[in-house]
């Protein structure tokens, strides 16, 4: 899908040269990218290059708006029409022209690991005559691990509003609704298509989403696309153009926060011990063409925490108090990190040849390297059978590590179906003595296998016996075939960690800091004395994973009772020794922590309702979905269009009324294609379907039939061309007769062969 809309992008910038901009139009709006090379010549090694450079360049690094243009001959600009020669055919698939962009705006809330986005723009239709109208797309790239929370249109007098609804909805809303309301051309960009706008108009968006901050050595740092291509640019000076960046930091911890680094010349408008907040409001000459990144440090010489707690709000469907414990490592660089035992469970199936298991084993290179020569470690390949590397751990020194490099580079041969319960009991079997040090799991596959629930049944059943020298397990999914709720739950049943990778570029940076993370642990068997005071509590995730240098531990959930002003946690260090540290409660009100842990608990309930397949928590995780905005598997999202003033109330609520849009005559609905990621797939595991976040496939009907419109099209247009009238001119009677008698035939056999296609299948 991104390669197509690459293309798109491509045949849109080449359309776009029809434009006529006066004479004030810019040397740099006029010569379009050029072309890729021909499908023929992409297997050389200098054309896979240029595709991959145009792939990578076109694909939005900022909020976007494109023209969808079917017809070509609609692109002229509004202002000055350019009365070009007519084209004739259409543009299938569409091409996307790029819209110019008036104005930015973006508002961004930090709290804690988390970071709540609203991005303003405008944009012009400045492609599309004044008389002809278009359908117009919205593509947002979101930041790490972004979810997407709503969107808001204004286009003249119309008004759009995204809205989440059931799941058992949706089958009735697909009857009446049009679905080509948008799609993820992969999980981090998000896209929606909003209908018939005209030539010359306006589009106002409000596009909001939440994401991760990411942390290392004690920074927090945040990154948001913001760098927008030249060719959106305005023509001409008559536009101002002008950004506006608003960044409000709410740690809630108690503690300085020393800013670091800044992309954008922010000003400091307000300081509180633990509150900043800054501005950036400036016209420009072009558009930012950098990333949005803000790092800062809350600085502490050991291991602190605290909790938060914050009373639900009326209308919340929850009427349990909230709670958020954290505990950061603190800035001790001198702290040692705990002995590790570690297996590397890998999977080597047909699905992850090329450049997936190659990601993959440069990622395991890179983590082998990093462990110290006191560690063990080893590493089983796997499919149906497995390939290990020792039948014991070895030490990792300098030669075992090279000599499990090498070994690598011959085993890591991709072939073969998917097997996790083989190698996860002989891993398990294989750290069953672990005494004095942490012992590790690490499970990376990009397949579905038919007995996910007895595998985290079995282990679950295991790691409660073991009690605290249990194997921690940290699990990463590659592509989308493969059950990420599965590998959610089993690394929560392990006390792990969890990542993805659903792009074949993100596999080897992800390994890594996944590896990194679980491998640095500085405090083990975590036990805080916060629930020993409350009557009742649900927590998230309900095995406190260890704490790690690399990241601050996050625990939430609901509880009735009272809570003191102070509590204890404890551990042990990698010395074996206890520790202990105090924690201040402290009950907030300006961080909603409701928005913030919404997508962590939406993400664990749904894995603890597909394990226990549970119908009362799919129902739990649809009224979270719904009530906070954020998708889920259970509801799917739609585009409604709305009388602004009539639904202002409805609108806040969330409560729009389905029932006013269920006339299919006024187009007032729009089914967006799910971001759901769904539960895996044996069956393409089963076939080793290479990975990827997938899309579906027309069906064989539809796709006859598509060639067909097709083949037709062509004929069509070669009939209809000058010289071919000029041609059947010149002949004579009898030749006309027979060469339409040999037309009538061949379009009959075409069509018996096109409708036995549709109507009896490929059978």
């Amino acid at each position: 899908m991104e390669e197509r809309f690459v293309k798109a992008v491509e045949d849109g910038l080449q359309l776009s040269k029809r434009i006529y901009a006066g004479k004030e139009r810019p040397s740099s709006a006029v010569a379009a990218p050029p072309r890729p090379v021909a499908a023929m010549d992409r297997s050389s090694t200098s054309s896979a290059g240029l595709k991959l450079h145009h792939h990578q360049s076109h694909l939005p690094t900022a909020p976007m708006m494109y023209a969808v243009i079917g017809d070509p001959a609609i692109v002229d600009n509004p202002d000055i029409p350019s009365y070009q020669p007519h084209v004739y055919g259409r543009c299938d698939p569409p091409a996307l022209i790029p819209l110019q962009l008036n104005e930015i705006a973006m508002d961004v809330d930090c709290f804690m690991g988390s970071a709540l986005v609203e991005a303003r723009g405008k944009w012009r239709v400045h492609c599309v005559m004044g008389s002809r109208s278009c359908n117009c797309r919205l593509v947002v790239p979101l930041g790490e691990q972004g979810s997407i929370l709503g969107v808001e249109v204004e286009v003249g007098r119309k008004s759009y509003v995204t809205q989440l609804i059931k799941a058992e909805e949706k089958e009735s809303i697909e009857k009446i609704a049009k679905n080509e309301g948008g799609a993820f051309l992969k999980p981090q960009i998000f896209s929606l298509t909003v209908p018939q706008v005209d030539g010359g108009s306006i589009i106002s968006i409000k596009v909001s989403w939440s994401q991760q901050l990411l942390y290392a050595d004690g920074q927090f740092t945040i990154s948001i696309p913001f760098s927008f291509p030249e060719y959106v640019a305005p023509f001409g000076k008559r536009f101002p153009k002008r950004e506006k960046i608003q960044l409000n930091i709410n740690t809630g911890l108690g503690k300085e926060v020393l800013c670091e680094t800044t992309s954008h010349p922010l000003k400091e408008r307000k300081r509180h011990v633990d509150k900043l907040c800054f501005s950036y409001e400036i016209d420009v000459d072009t558009w930012s063409r950098i990333d949005f990144l803000f790092s800062y440090k809350v600085y502490s010489s050991d291991i602190f925490g605290g909790v938060l707690l914050k009373s639900p709000s009326v209308l919340d469907t929850d009427q349990r108090e909230m709670f958020c414990l954290y505990l950061f490592p603190g800035s001790n660089h001198n702290r040692k990190i705990f002995r590790k035992e570690v297996v590397f469970l890998v999977d080597i199936s047909g699905s992850m040849l090329g450049k997936p298991l190659e990601n993959a084993k440069n990622a395991l290179s890179a983590a082998l390297i990093e462990l110290a020569p006191a560690d063990s470690f080893c590493i089983i390949a796997f499919n149906e059978e497995t390939f290990s590397f020792s039948s014991y751990l070895e030490l990792a020194t300098k030669e075992v590590v090279e000599n499990a490099i090498q070994w690598m580079d011959k085993k890591f041969v991709a072939g073969g179906g998917t097997n996790i319960t083989r190698p996860l009991n002989e891993a398990m079997n294989m750290l069953s003595n672990a005494r004095d040090s942490i012992p590790h799991i690490f499970l990376i596959t990009d397949g579905a296998v038919e007995d996910e629930r007895n595998i985290c049944s079995t282990v679950k059943s295991l790691i409660t016996s073991r009690a605290s020298i249990s194997p921690r397990i940290s699990t990463f999914g590659i592509g989308s075939y493969c059950n990420h709720y599965f590998l959610r739950m089993l690394a929560a049943i392990g006390g792990g960690h969890y990542d993805a990778a659903y792009d074949i570029d993100s596999i080897e940076t992800r390994m890594q800091r996944l590896c990194s993370r679980a491998l640095s642990t500085v405090l083990a068997n975590i036990n805080v004395d916060v629930f020993d005071h409350v009557d009742e509590f649900e927590v998230y995730p309900f095995n406190f994973p260890d704490l790690s240098n690399r990241s601050p531990l996050v625990v939430s959930g609901r509880y009735r009772g009272h809570i003191p002003d102070s509590c204890k946690a404890g551990g042990t260090l990698s010395d074996l020794t206890d520790f202990v540290t105090e924690l201040k409660v402290r009950r907030t009100e300006a961080i909603p922590l409701n928005k913030v842990l919404a997508k962590q608990h939406i993400d664990l309930l749904t894995s603890q309702a597909w394990f226990s397949e549970s119908k009362p928590l799919e129902e739990k995780v649809t009224k979270l979905s719904l009530q906070y905005g954020v998708p889920s598997e259970y509801t799917s999202m739609v585009l409604l269009r709305i009388d602004k003033e009539k639904n202002a109330t409805e609108q806040a609520a969330n409560k729009i009324d389905l029932q006013k849009y269920s006339d299919p005559k006024n187009g007032k609905i729009t089914l967006i294609q799910a971001s759901r990621i769904g539960f895996g797939d044996v069956t393409a595991t089963n076939e080793n379907i290479p990975a990827g976040y997938g899309e579906a496939k027309p069906p064989e009907a539809a796709e006859a039939l598509i060639k067909a419109v097709s083949c037709c099209n062509r004929i069509a247009d070669c009939c209809c061309c000058m010289c071919c009238i000029q041609i059947c001119n010149k002949m004579n009677d009898q030749c006309v007769t027979t060469l339409t008698q040999l037309c009538t035939a061949l379009s009959c056999f075409a069509c018996v062969e096109c409708c036995a296609n549709v109507c009896c299948g490929s059978d």
